[in-house]
């Protein structure tokens, strides 16, 4: 357990900057905000840490806050991490960025709390809105802004796919599969798509998606249907959606569901998608002697890079 920054500058060098602590979830937020935030921790709680302190280990520069308390300052007064509220047990969250305001959704067992950052003088998430669920369990969450003005959290369940909107609290149905034998779903990834007004997302769950109108429900008889199940699936800015199957990675166009790429592995394997940055996608596999591949996937061109830190710890799945 623990967290490692993997240098690809050189040859693959890694840095371990937090020892000790088992990471979920995670999002490097640049710009204004510069934090890492994280689902980390036995408890599973949101922990944001500052990026400067992060360089700071790395870089070997005199770290005032090596005790990692929040009461511990470090440079212009920043903590090396801050604790998001008293929430636990925290199960997916989402970062939604805007010109003048940053949201953070998050999913518990029984309800979804929403947090907003606030700038100077504050620079911390603080608590924006708290909506309970019932008889249904947050697995994913994000946020959809219909006309600019009216906020609804989209959340996924093992039903199906629903709505809240933060002015009433009404809790809506928007998409409940039909299984052949009534099974749970695993809800696998919420798009708000481009160019829509907040109003239609893609939905993705098992090895098919949907596409749904955030008040009415399917608008389009596309099914979006992967070649096997994935692993994991993401939304990346190029206007697609990955599948990580374990025999191929699926590159589909976000808004009609068309496969555009596809990159056939060698051999099987469950791959973990990281994280994406412009054109280029990391993930990893995890070898059986506790090790680690990472490979980049350069989408304007798909096919994978040679290996990266082959012989570092395996990273938190």
């Amino acid at each position: 357990d623990g967290l490692s920054l993997l240098d690809r500058s050189g040859q693959g060098k890694t840095y371990s900057l937090v020892k000790g602590r088992r990471f979920k979830q995670m999002d490097v937020v640049e710009g204004e905000l510069q934090v890492l935030i994280t689902i980390s921790g036995k408890n599973n709680k949101i922990r944001v840490y500052n990026l400067a302190w992060l360089k700071a280990k790395i870089s070997k520069e005199p770290i005032s806050a090596a005790s990692g308390s929040e009461d511990t300052r470090l440079g212009r007064g920043a903590p090396p991490y801050m604790t998001i509220g008293d929430l636990e047990g925290c199960l997916h969250y989402k970062f939604i960025n805007l010109d003048l305001i940053k949201f953070l959704p998050i999913a518990l067992k029984h309800r979804i709390e929403v947090y907003a950052w606030a700038q100077k003088p504050y620079n911390k998430f603080m608590a924006f809105k708290s909506v309970p669920v019932f008889g249904k369990e947050p697995l994913i969450v994000d946020l959809a802004i219909e006309d600019d003005s009216k906020y609804k959290v989209v959340y996924g369940s093992n039903r199906g796919f629903h709505t809240i909107d933060l002015q009433s609290g009404v809790d809506r149905d928007i998409f409940l599969p039909r299984t052949n034998d009534s099974k749970d779903i695993e809800p696998q990834c919420i798009v708000v798509l481009p160019q829509s007004e907040g109003k239609k997302l893609l939905v993705c769950y098992d090895n098919e998606g949907a596409y749904v109108d955030t008040s009415s429900g399917v608008y389009k008889d596309v099914v979006l249907q992967w070649g096997e199940l994935p692993s994991s699936v993401t939304y990346i800015d190029t206007g697609h959606v990955l599948g990580w199957g374990d025999r191929a990675i699926e590159i589909r166009d976000v808004h009609t569901g068309h496969l555009d790429g596809v990159f056939m592995h060698k051999s099987r394997s469950k791959l973990t998608y990281l994280c994406c940055r412009n054109d280029k996608v990391f993930f990893s596999n995890s070898l059986r002697n506790g090790s680690s591949h990472i490979y980049i996937l350069t989408l304007n061109k798909p096919s994978l890079q040679r290996p990266l830190g082959s012989n570092f710890p395996a990273l938190p799945q």
